[in-house]
């Protein structure tokens, strides 16, 4: 089945590409299904990046998703024609009154700074209580992961004394668990940040569960109680390229960055890297869709209750 996105969103020619199936609004229209309705909070500085690449694995799924972006309006975006914003974005206010089943809240590149100093801190937190009634289920990715567990339950990021860059294999603590679902023992996810959360911090925690980890990345992913919320801190989202455009982008803002570990063959960075995440990648996805949003939101959107912890 079909993602539903915006008319002329950037994204449609990339996955129509790829073999996507894609259903622009008019088309979506005419076909009497109840879509399921996902939240995009995109707080990356290159959304249109983002939101491609997200659409790519919400779109690969038979379950047909009808996606709605929201940015922030308490930060000016510097690297998203605000042209884009205006055309195919929301503003929380546009949406405060709607439920949904599924939303997702990526990451930032603010991880230098302390929660309450993010310029948007304030109105995240707000969406992310709102979430509490208004959504089945929420996705937080790297950054957004860090701030969901630290707001919603007090846990604290550290940071690392070098950058966590590359893609490093994983495994399931708790192999039962329908999110992993499919999974090899050993699964690679790539990973871009400064800061860390520890397990003794969350294994402390009632009602969290570690669901998977990394020797060198340290917690992977993590489940409040009846999937109600996942917390992410890898990008299984990447494109090939992406952990490349970062790397050289360091290097030409003469930023110190080391090349990302187990990316580039033979660690040659003029080697083109190979995908070895992309599997999982779509598993994480329609897992989520369908074990923890399809099967179990109501058909009735307008009756998704208060979540509690």
């Amino acid at each position: 089945m079909p993602i539903k996105v915006p008319n002329g969103l950037p994204a449609i020619k990339t996955l129509a590409d790829e073999n996507i199936f894609v259903m622009q609004e008019t088309r979506a229209a005419t076909q009497d299904i109840r879509p399921l309705q996902i939240l995009l909070l995109n707080l990356m500085p290159t959304k249109i990046d983002t939101e491609t690449q997200l659409s790519r694995l919400l779109g690969n799924t038979p379950l047909q998703v009808e996606l709605t972006l929201m940015h922030t309006m308490s930060h000016k975006s510097k690297n998203t024609p605000m042209e884009h914003l205006i055309s195919f974005y929301h503003v929380f206010d546009e949406v405060r009154d709607k439920n949904f089943d599924g939303m997702i809240i990526t990451g930032a590149p603010v991880e230098h700074l302390e929660f309450e100093e993010v310029e948007y801190w304030d109105e995240l937190c707000e969406i992310m209580e709102w979430s509490k009634t208004h959504v089945h289920s929420t996705f937080h990715i790297c950054w957004g992961a860090q701030a969901g567990l630290y707001y919603h339950y007090g846990i604290k990021k550290y940071p690392l004394e070098k950058k966590l860059f590359g893609v490093f294999p994983h495994h399931a603590d708790y192999k039962n668990s329908m999110l992993l679902r499919g999974f090899d023992d050993i699964f690679m996810v790539p990973h871009s940040r400064h800061t860390t959360v520890r397990r003794e911090d969350i294994e402390a925690t009632q009602g969290l569960k570690i669901l998977a980890s990394s020797e060198e990345a340290g917690v992977y992913a993590v489940s409040s109680p009846r999937g109600k919320q996942f917390f992410i801190t890898g990008h299984s989202e990447y494109d090939a390229l992406t952990l490349d455009r970062e790397y050289r982008r360091d290097l030409a803002a003469g930023l110190p960055i080391q090349l990302p570990e187990n990316y580039y063959p033979e660690n040659n960075d003029k080697l083109q890297p190979p995908i070895t995440w992309r599997s999982h990648a779509s598993l994480i996805y329609s897992n989520w869709l369908n074990y923890f949003v399809y099967q179990t939101t109501p058909y009735d959107i307008n009756s998704i209750s208060p979540r509690r912890k």
